[in-house]
C-alpha cells in the first residue's frame, strides 16, 4: 500500500503543477493590458478528501458559470493531501474529512481562515439490501465468518475516524486483525462492497448516496453518541495566489444553495439538517 500511496502521491503533485502552470499562462495572455480589456483568468486548485468530491465539483461548476473562475480539484486522502500542499506550496483551498486535521495542522501556518460547510458521520455499510441481515453492531467488525474491510488510518479521514470508534469500543486491535486489508480512502472501501470482497465495512455514509454506489450499497447508521458528526472545515491556504476568489467560493458553499447541494449529496449541512 505504501508503494501505491507514493505513486498516487506523485501523479498528483504532477497533475497539480501542471494545472497551475496552465493557469499561469493563461494569466499572461489575458492581462488586464490587453486590447479586450479581459481580466487575467482565475483557476483555484482546491484539495479535496474524496468523499467530499461530488458536492465540491457542483458548486465549482456552479461559481464558474456564474463568475468565470474556474476550479481545478485535487482528489485524495485528506493526509495525503496536506502532504502535496505542504510540500508544493501551490493551491487555494483545502477540504479535509474532519475538522481534526485542522487542529493537527493549524500551527504549520499554512492553514488559514476556515467556513464550516457540512458534517461527515461514519456509518456501517454493506451490499444493497443487506442479504446478511446484518444490524448496526460495531461487533460485527471482528465476527471471523464475515468478509470485513477498514481503512487505514494513516492515509485517510475515514481510516482516523474508525481508529477513533474502534478504540473508545475496545475493538480495534480485533478489527485490524479480522479485516482482509486496509483500504486507503472512502472509495476503495466501496470498491471492496460493490466487486462483492467484503460484506461489510466501516465508512463515510454519505458515500453510499453518490450516483454511482446507491445502487449496490446501503449504510446502517450508528448512534450519534458512537459515530459523532464530524465537521467539514473548508481552509482558505496561506500562500494562495487567489485569496478573493477562493473566499468567493467559500461564500457559495455556504450559502443556502451551497447547503442544499452538500445536502443532496448525502451529508448534515452546517446546521446539522440533512434532506
Amino acid at each position: 500500500m505504501a508503494a501505491h500511496s507514493t505513486a498516487s502521491f506523485l501523479r498528483g503533485a504532477l497533475c497539480l503543477v501542471l494545472a497551475l502552470l496552465l493557469s499561469a499562462c493563461d494569466d499572461g495572455n489575458d492581462g488586464d493590458d490587453g486590447d479586450d480589456g479581459a481580466r487575467p483568468a482565475v483557476n483555484l486548485l482546491v484539495y479535496c478528501g474524496i468523499t467530499m468530491v461530488h458536492p465540491m465539483k457542483d458548486i465549482a461548476a456552479l461559481l464558474e458559470a456564474e463568475t468565470g473562475i474556474a476550479t481545478t480539484i485535487s482528489q485524495g486522502g485528506s493526509e495525503d493531501l496536506y502532504n502535496s500542499l505542504e510540500s508544493s506550496r501551490l493551491g487555494d483551498l483545502y477540504l479535509p474529512g474532519s475538522a481534526s486535521y485542522r487542529e493537527r495542522h493549524l500551527s504549520q501556518g499554512l492553514l488559514g481562515e476556515a467556513v464550516l460547510v457540512g458534517y461527515n458521520q461514519a456509518a456501517l455499510m454493506v451490499p444493497k439490501d443487506n442479504p446478511l441481515g446484518l444490524d448496526a453492531d460495531l461487533a460485527h467488525l471482528v465476527r471471523p465468518d464475515l468478509a470485513v474491510v477498514i481503512a487505514n488510518p494513516d492515509t485517510g479521514s475515514i481510516g482516523r475516524e474508525t481508529k477513533r470508534i474502534l478504540q473508545e469500543a475496545g475493538l480495534y486491535e480485533a478489527a485490524i486483525d479480522n479485516s482482509l486489508f486496509l483500504a486507503t480512502d472512502s472509495r476503495n472501501l466501496n470498491r471492496a462492497l460493490i466487486d462483492g470482497t467484503a460484506d461489510l465495512t466501516l465508512n463515510w455514509r454519505a458515500t453510499a448516496f453518490f450516483e454511482e454506489n446507491r445502487a449496490h450499497i446501503a449504510p446502517l447508521d450508528l448512534d450519534p453518541k458512537v459515530a459523532e458528526p464530524k465537521k467539514l472545515m473548508l481552509n482558505l491556504l496561506t500562500f494562495s495566489q487567489h485569496p478573493e476568489a477562493a473566499r468567493a467560493f467559500m461564500e457559495l458553499a455556504t450559502s443556502e444553495r451551497g447547503q442544499a447541494i452538500f445536502r443532496r449529496w448525502g451529508f448534515l449541512d452546517n446546521a446539522g439538517r440533512g434532506d
